[in-house]
């Protein structure tokens, strides 16, 4: 393979310094427009290619966005990247994208691999899992801006972008409410995790302003695995009280528990109805889906996550003082048409 022509080969061609070559290919205003235009079409002559690792050294920056998100077999953070890869793709900025796989220190391992690839900035949605986020504070040492979106770190001073999940738990538990149930449960997430909060902060708000008394074994929370999700419902159905509705924290989680509650013989939304969140195109596979799933718009956070960062990173650039971003989209109720056909 050829190697690069170098910048001594054209100074030692044309018989002049190192500097006064490098200075006229970046069009330095001490060299001449000839001198100038002379070293440009002898470097054309010889192939020569700037050397883009120190174009960004000079400039301190890549122009380079990294991304890390739990799982990218999830639907949700499919359309999630698709919508961030698009805008980036425009800002000529390419994506180095990773998965945490619900794992902290893989999410701790990705970030210090990510900063060693000098990012200019990171998006990320957190796993399930994580409960240390130093990793992500020591990224501000570097001048590395951090836009979280989705799932959000329980931290202060951060840009984020996320759905409005409480409301969204909230017209979950009305719906239901209107469709003559009494008795709902909650399979939720991680405690770890905002969202698990929200939705539960949602929940009871519902029932309260329903006149409804709240019963905290209603609630169970789990990993969001298979295995945990059917724990949970089996947990829920074995309450003194006989549930007739369940609220799942996302459309996977309902689909281990409705897939688990056809085993033990229950009767699918004439024993007992599901409503879940994320509204993925999963349900369009279930023989029982979700009576309704709660719309966390991927797209939109991924879309809003991107501009985010860019515009901080852009404002970093020009010296302006920033305040913290924290953009927040509304949920939205979708009644699944199949299932009440």
């Amino acid at each position: 393979m050829k190697k690069p022509v170098t910048i001594k080969e054209i100074a030692k061609k044309l018989d002049l310094s190192f500097s006064t070559v490098s200075r006229a290919l970046h069009g330095h205003p001490s060299i001449s427009l000839l001198t100038q235009q002379r070293v440009k079409q002898t470097a054309d002559q010889m192939g020569y290619e700037p050397n883009q690792t120190a174009i960004f050294f000079q400039k301190g920056k890549t122009f380079t966005i990294g991304v890390i998100l739990p799982e990218l077999a999830e639907a949700f953070f499919a359309a999630a990247i698709s919508a961030i890869e698009d805008i980036a793709y425009k800002k000529n900025y390419p994506v180095l994208l990773a998965q945490s796989h619900d794992d902290e220190e893989r999410e701790k391992l990705l970030v210090e691999k990510l900063k060693a690839h000098r990012i200019d900035g990171l998006l990320v949605s957190v796993a399930k899992d994580t409960s240390n986020f130093e990793h992500f504070e020591q990224l501000k040492k570097y001048g590395i801006p951090v836009v979280f979106f989705d799932r959000i770190p329980p931290l202060k001073n951060i840009h984020y972008v996320a759905c409005n999940i409480e409301t969204g738990s909230i017209a979950a538990v009305h719906y239901l409410l209107k469709r003559g149930h009494r008795n709902i449960g909650l399979i939720n997430g991680p405690t770890s995790l905002i969202a698990s909060g929200q939705r539960k902060e949602g929940y009871i708000k519902a029932l309260q302003r329903n006149r409804l008394k709240y019963d905290p074994s209603f609630i169970v929370n789990c990993d969001l695995t298979k295995e945990g999700s059917n724990a949970a419902l089996e947990k829920l159905l074995k309450h003194k009280r006989k549930l007739t509705a369940i609220v799942s924290f996302n459309d996977y989680v309902s689909a281990f528990a409705i897939k688990h509650a056809l085993k033990m013989g229950i009767k699918i939304n004439e024993e007992i109805e599901f409503v879940s969140f994320a509204n993925s195109p999963i349900t369009e596979y279930m023989e029982f889906p979700p009576l309704a799933s709660v719309e966390q718009f991927p797209a939109i956070q991924g879309q809003k996550a991107i501009d985010t960062l860019l515009d901080i990173i852009k404002n970093d650039d020009n010296g302006e003082e920033q305040a913290f971003y924290k953009i927040v989209i509304e949920s939205e109720l979708m009644e699944n048409v199949k299932t009440l056909s």
